[in-house]
């Protein structure tokens, strides 16, 4: 099999999960996040197990020449699934924190979500096949006080991509945009949030990652993990938009 499969953030929660699903499936892979020595484990493990070619590409998506140089980099590889997984967050009053901070998590969540599917859609779009995965979140039906930039940015990431799958009906290139909801990674502890997570429900990485797989396989334009999560972002959209960011507020410890 020659289908290649590139996904970001890679290296750990979500997007590691998604690549041991292609692998099993017998897709090659492109495997980029930042730490280079986490994904030459996770590449050396899928080629193992499963006898797929696995390359590896550290970068820094926060860098705004990043995506264009990835492209670069693969310009000679058939990417017939482009997964946007990579993304971080952080815990804090808008007005206090680091606005560098607040810019680079706009460029890593959107930007350079916006130009990989700008640039990988196009060889799709020139054979007439291919699906991307875009990653939002749950966090993208309500408004986040205390982790304001965050669900801002999935709110751009729901947008943009549930736009762009109706933009491209009928081309043979299937866009489905991904929300999970609260997931057993290392997300909480790195952006501060761990007593938020203590008050949501959380589900395993694993899990969450097989029903995006079978969404984007299915050419799902939404998904949302979870029974529940899926009750839980219909009723933020029946809800007065003021009371749903309350309700955030006091999940994250407001």
């Amino acid at each position: 099999m020659n289908d290649w499969a590139l996904i970001t953030g890679a290296s750990t929660g979500i997007g590691y999960e998604l690549a041991t699903l292609f692998a099993a499936d017998h897709f090659n892979l492109i495997l980029v996040a930042r730490n280079q020595a986490r994904l030459e484990t996770v590449a050396g493990e899928l080629r193992a197990q499963h006898g797929i070619q696995a390359r590896v590409v550290p970068k820094d998506l926060s860098s705004p020449t990043a995506a264009a140089e990835l492209f670069e980099a693969l310009r000679d590889t058939p990417i017939s699934i482009l997964v946007n997984n990579a993304g971080f967050g952080w815990r804090g009053l808008f007005v206090q924190g680091e606005l560098s901070r607040s810019l680079e998590m706009m460029h890593v969540n959107m930007d350079a979500l916006v130009q990989l599917t700008h640039l990988f859609v196009q060889p799709m779009l020139a054979r007439r096949e291919g699906r991307i995965l875009n990653v939002a979140s749950t966090a993208a039906f309500q408004p986040g006080p205390l982790t304001a930039i965050y669900f801002a940015t999935k709110a751009f990431v729901f947008s943009f991509s549930v736009a762009l799958g109706e933009e491209l009906a009928g081309t043979g290139v299937s866009v489905t945009t991904f929300c999970p909801g609260g997931t057993e990674t290392e997300f909480f502890g790195r952006a501060g949030m761990e007593g938020t997570r203590n008050r949501m429900y959380m589900m395993k990485a694993d899990k969450v990652a097989a029903i995006g797989y079978r969404a984007l396989k299915k050419g799902k334009p939404i998904a949302i993990a979870g029974m529940l999560n899926k009750i839980s972002a219909r009723g933020a959209r029946c809800l007065p938009v003021r009371f749903t960011a309350k309700i955030v507020r006091k999940m994250n410890g407001g």
